[in-house]
């Protein structure tokens, strides 16, 4: 028999998402300190020149405070609820999915130079969010109506020629929405996704989570 979940107090701090926090610390200290971008953004010449570090940097890095917020805004809230329902999945994800983008990009878009931002890893997270619900409960709509809502977004950016004409506004010229990266993210979540329902057959009940 399935147990519900257990509620968890916010001021219970040992069960507080805190490699997530972290990561969001690095973030705002790289927004803070726009000299080191240059060390950390994902940039493809310096990739193919030996910075490996750059595939998983730089997705923390973000090009303006509204670009920082969005991404930073939802990250929070994805890694509060992941941490909590799908943890296995959650931490996996934060190691193995920016390098998966960043591989992805690195190989099928050559004239991507350079990227950043957390978008594309919170895509991946929140589509498999999603999945999970519609796994569980086909009429749980919320994280799918949430999902919807930020393609919305994605795709209102890319018809304003992707360049921060929309809600999102950089702050470097000839930076656009990397399309690619967010598919790249929802084919890792995908793939996420389809190995647990492979692992998991739907002749019985499923009492983990990932």
């Amino acid at each position: 028999m399935n147990r519900p979940a257990a509620s968890v107090s916010p001021l219970d701090f040992r069960r507080w998402p805190w490699l997530c926090l972290t990561i969001c610390a690095l973030t705002l200290c790289l927004q803070l300190l726009p000299g080191g971008r240059a060390w950390f953004v994902y940039d493809r010449t310096a990739i193919a020149g030996g910075d490996w570090w750059r595939l998983w940097t730089g997705h923390l890095v973000h090009f303006g405070w509204l670009h920082w917020l969005a991404d930073a805004g939802l990250w929070l809230v994805l890694g509060w609820v992941l941490h909590a329902r799908h943890r296995h999945f959650y931490l996996l994800g934060l190691g193995f999915m920016p390098l998966f983008i960043s591989g992805v990009i690195f190989w099928a878009e050559p004239g991507l130079l350079r990227y950043g931002g957390l978008s594309a890893v919170n895509f991946g997270l929140l589509l498999y969010l999603a999945l999970q619900g519609w796994r569980r409960q086909w009429t749980d709509w919320f994280w799918p109506a949430v999902l919807a809502v930020y393609i919305a977004e994605i795709v209102f950016e890319f018809m304003q020629d992707g360049s921060g004409g929309g809600l999102i506004r950089f702050d470097e010229p000839g930076i656009r929405i990397a399309t690619g990266a967010h598919l790249a993210g929802a084919g890792y979540a995908l793939l996420a996704a389809g190995w647990v329902w492979f692992r998991r057959p739907r002749a019985g009940p499923c009492h983990g989570k990932v």
